[in-house]
């Protein structure tokens, strides 16, 4: 009897067990069925709050400018219509690549430092707010400030070569400058004489209440500038020494302090337009006081100089961001390249 016992106690023991388990299962799919037909989910709570942050965390894009009217350079598929095609189409080649034809080892001539004319006015001159050539026919010849003499577009060009590409200047007569002027020019083309279209050249960066600071400026670049143009500013070289992948932003080979990227304004208002790589008008990606800052931090830094005595002649056209003195106002150098603006402003305004 022993014998049998044992085994027959351990057999209602676990008959107990699964019964109780059984009874637990019963429970919980009870309530799980309840729960379910009261309308409760953990999971549906938990896509509606990760719903929520994600739509709280979107930031809101603000284009730049209103598309609407944007100018659109002429259609390209049909510049073998035009006359002078092949003069048109080599114009654009030296816009695009100017430093394989006129760069350090320029396979044309050696008159510039490598940086190519579509760093500075991109995509050949055809971006919206992208220091475009859209106005370039309809505006030259005229009187500029700078010189305070009357320019045609060779001038104008010449004058990119040697600040912007701190080199020499190309002969008037030469195939090269025959070519980037037709090249200009046909951009132009359906744009009335005197009239400046809608995204002509560089966009206008509301001003700040402060001085722009290059120290802030720095830590922009390091997170928004630095894989493109390196942490010394130097650029990334073309492995065939044709030039840059991407340019460098100062040092011997950068544009020098007579280029217009050397006003503060001027380089605020391209990078907030089309900087860092991917950025559009539509789709800026720095704030104001962040293209101010970088412009500052990139400006303080060394790069090639050049005689500027002949430069405003008539001081008291000098813009507000000029930072060579003399000046008509009593705002000091320091004021007139960092700002605050605003005063300068207002002082010449009379107020």
């Amino acid at each position: 009897m022993d014998k049998l016992g044992k085994p027959f106690l351990q057999l209602i023991t676990l008959m107990v067990g699964l019964l109780a388990l059984a009874s637990v299962l019963v429970g919980v799919i009870g309530l799980a069925i309840y729960l379910a037909y009261s309308g409760f989910s953990p999971l549906e709570e938990e896509k509606i709050e990760l719903a929520e942050v994600t739509k709280v965390e979107l930031p809101k894009i603000i284009p730049l400018m209103d598309p609407v009217g944007m100018w659109q350079a002429p259609d390209w598929s049909k510049v073998d219509e035009e006359p002078n095609a092949e003069s048109i189409k080599y114009g654009k080649e030296l816009i695009a690549n100017t430093a394989e034809y006129l760069g350090p080892n320029g396979k044309v001539r050696k008159i510039s430092n490598g940086m190519n004319c579509q760093n500075c006015h991109l995509q050949a001159g055809t971006v919206p707010l992208g220091n475009n050539y859209s106005a370039v026919s309809s505006t030259y010849p005229k009187v500029r400030g700078r010189s305070g003499k009357m320019e045609d577009i060779p001038k104008r060009i010449n004058d990119c070569f040697e600040r912007s590409l701190n080199g020499e200047g190309l002969a008037v007569s030469s195939k090269e400058m025959i070519a980037m002027v037709a090249y200009m020019e046909w951009l132009g083309k359906d744009v009335q004489k005197g009239e400046k279209p809608k995204g002509v050249g560089i966009y206008e960066v509301p001003l700040l209440d402060r001085a722009a600071d290059p120290i802030k400026g720095k830590s922009i670049y390091v997170r928004q500038c630095q894989s493109c143009h390196m942490e010394d500013g130097l650029g990334v070289p073309k492995s065939d020494g044709s030039g840059y992948t991407y340019p460098p932003l100062w040092g011997a080979n950068s544009y020098n302090q007579g280029a217009g990227l050397f006003r503060m304004s001027r380089f605020a208002g391209y990078v907030k337009a089309n900087m860092p790589f991917g950025a559009t008008y539509e789709r800026p990606m720095l704030s104001d006081e962040e293209a101010w800052d970088v412009a500052a931090y990139v400006n303080s830094l060394d790069r090639p100089s050049k005689d500027l005595t002949g430069d405003w002649p008539d001081i008291s056209k000098k813009p507000m961001d000029h930072p060579f003195g003399p000046y008509s106002d009593s705002f000091p150098e320091s004021q007139h390249k960092f700002g605050p603006f605003q005063p300068i402003q207002a002082a010449k305004a009379g107020k």
